[in-house]
């Protein structure tokens, strides 16, 4: 191909992972076709517009909706961190990530979460309800009716979690949340729940919170070290 009928793609190293292996350069030559816009040829290397943050050409901003003329140049930002968004983030987890929807409970972060939802289900939830659509299906985040998702970087949970709240930066209020049905949790008396509490439990604690939704009772037990850990991390990683 040569410089008068291509334009050339400056991918940024953030987002040439969504790039093949093979083809995973820093710039890339597309042909403008008169028809397909920039946001189109962006998606057609690999790369979710979700993941894309400003897109210049010549020093100049450009939508995705611009239409590429043959010698353009164009460099490809990432989504800057955090993210600003207009409101508070809500988000909405596809069926793979279930262990992370948890951990931002955990948090207090309001994470919806269903393991038997499909694509289009997720898709009309996450927009009725407006919350950011998280998955690591790239298929998924390419849907034009979808109003805003996220593409979830990491195969582990902690890496996963680091990476959204890196991404995001939501306000933390751990402990609020139920971890199994993302309700809200509001301090219950003792005498209350003590009857839903094995024996040693009631002899060693005294503060129990109980989730407003489903009913499940929550109290700092022998495993709350572990997650004290979680949320300390995550608070350093929210910045």
């Amino acid at each position: 191909m040569d410089g008068v009928t291509t334009a050339r793609l400056r991918i940024s190293p953030e987002l040439r992972v969504f790039l093949p292996a093979s083809r995973r350069h820093e710039w890339q030559e597309v042909i403008p076709d008169r028809t397909s816009t920039l946001g189109h040829h962006v998606e057609s290397l690999g790369v979710p517009l979700t993941e894309v943050g400003p897109m210049v050409i010549a020093g100049r901003g450009v939508p995705p909706s611009y239409q590429l003329a043959p010698g353009d140049v164009v460099d490809v930002h990432p989504v800057p961190r955090p993210q600003q968004l207009p409101e508070e983030p809500r988000f909405l987890l596809d069926v793979h990530l279930g262990t992370l929807a948890r951990r931002l409970r955990l948090l207090g972060v309001d994470a919806a979460y269903h393991n038997d939802m499909d694509d289009p289900a997720l898709v009309v939830q996450a927009n009725e309800e407006r919350r950011v659509l998280l998955t690591q299906d790239r298929g998924l985040l390419r849907r034009r009716a979808l109003w805003l998702g996220a593409y979830v970087r990491g195969s582990a949970p902690t890496d996963q979690l680091r990476d959204l709240l890196e991404r995001f930066a939501p306000p933390l209020r751990p402990w609020t949340r139920c971890t199994a049905c993302n309700g809200v949790l509001a301090p219950v008396p003792k005498d209350e729940v003590e009857t839903m509490l094995e024996a040693g439990t009631r002899r060693s604690y005294d503060a129990y919170g109980r989730c407003a939704s489903c009913g499940q009772v929550y109290w700092h037990g022998a495993h709350s070290g572990h997650l004290e850990e979680i949320i300390k991390a995550a608070r350093a990683w929210a910045g």
